[in-house]
Order: structure tokens, then sequence, then C-alpha cells
């Protein structure tokens, strides 16, 4: 037997303004501004007093699961513009020392496992990288380009045709939390 409906609320805080168009929500805070567009979900999403509301008639098993998904990302759309998220990565290596730069929307790793060539991994989004001697700081407002940035990094240095075991060299995410660093 099918639910009637299925319904979530998203607390707006002080200090966050929210805008729903349609299936259009945008989210301003202190740090700055995020829109994400849900046409594609089979729900409605209403902005009450002070929540949003994300709501499926008669939804089907994935059609409930699509409104916690739709409320989930709404909460970390809050929680980027009021606090942005933070990825900490450690370079490792044993031998060989690896150099890491950025350059514009790039990650350069050089010398990695002494390879002459470099190794690239692409930035997402308005994602800020900082390379702090043995640490590499992913940082932004939308927590899906940070963590896709820091994976792009952490497969960049995958290690090929050697056993995984013996040659532990990479860039590894060993940090992830709220809030940016100065």
């Amino acid at each position: 037997m099918r639910a009637l409906e299925s319904i979530k609320f998203v607390e707006i805080p002080e200090g966050v303004e929210v805008k729903v168009e349609r299936r259009l929500v945008t989210a301003k805070g202190d740090k700055g501004t995020l829109a994400r567009d849900f046409s594609h979900a089979p729900v409605s999403i209403q902005l009450e007093e002070g929540k949003i509301a994300i709501q499926a008639n008669w939804p089907r098993k994935r059609e409930a699961a699509v409104v916690g998904t739709i409320s989930s990302h709404i909460q970390n759309m809050i929680t980027g513009v009021t606090k942005g998220f933070t990825y900490k990565l450690k370079i490792v290596f044993s031998h060989f020392p690896i150099s890491v730069k950025v350059h514009e929307n790039k990650v350069v790793i050089e010398n990695f496992t002494g390879e002459r060539s470099a190794r690239i991994a692409d930035v997402m989004g308005d994602t800020t990288v900082v390379v702090k001697e043995e640490d590499v700081i992913v940082q932004g407002l939308d927590i899906e380009s940070v963590g896709q940035t820091a994976a792009n990094i952490e497969r960049a240095t995958k290690v090929k045709r050697k056993d995984p075991r013996v040659f532990l060299d990479g860039i590894y995410v060993y940090e992830k939390h709220e809030g940016t660093e100065k």
C-alpha cells in the first residue's frame, strides 16, 4: 500500500535568504550564493514561514527517497552559504618528492613516483585549492564541487602497474569538515 504523501521540512536559519521559483532553489548567505535546479525530480518545493517543504503526493518508493535526497541537498546549500566546506589532503611519498602546484583551474602533480610527465587534476566550480607544505586544502561553498575536486586530486595519483601495498605514494583525503579556514 502506498503512502498518502511524503514530506520533509528544511529549517532556514537567520542570515540566510532562500528563494524558490518552481523547482529552482537559490540560497544566499554571508559567504555567497548557490543555486540549484531540481526540475528533474517529481516533487513540489514550497517556501513556508522559516522553512522549505519538499513534498511528493502518492509516492512510490523511489519518489519518497527523492524527497529525502532533495532535502539533504538544500540543507547542504544552506550550510555552504553560511559556513562552507573544507577537505584536507595529505601528500605522501617515500622516495621521489612530489611537487604540487595550482595553475588556474588545474592542479599539477609533478615527479609522482619519478614520472617525467605531470599528472593533472581538474578543479570543479568555484572551489579554491591551496598547497601548504605537505597538505592540500580544498575549500568552497558547494559540497559537490569540493568533494569532486578532492576526488580528482586523489584519483590523479593512483598507482598503476605496481603493487599498491608497497607503493603507498599519493595524495589522500584525511579530513572533511564544515567551515572554511583562512
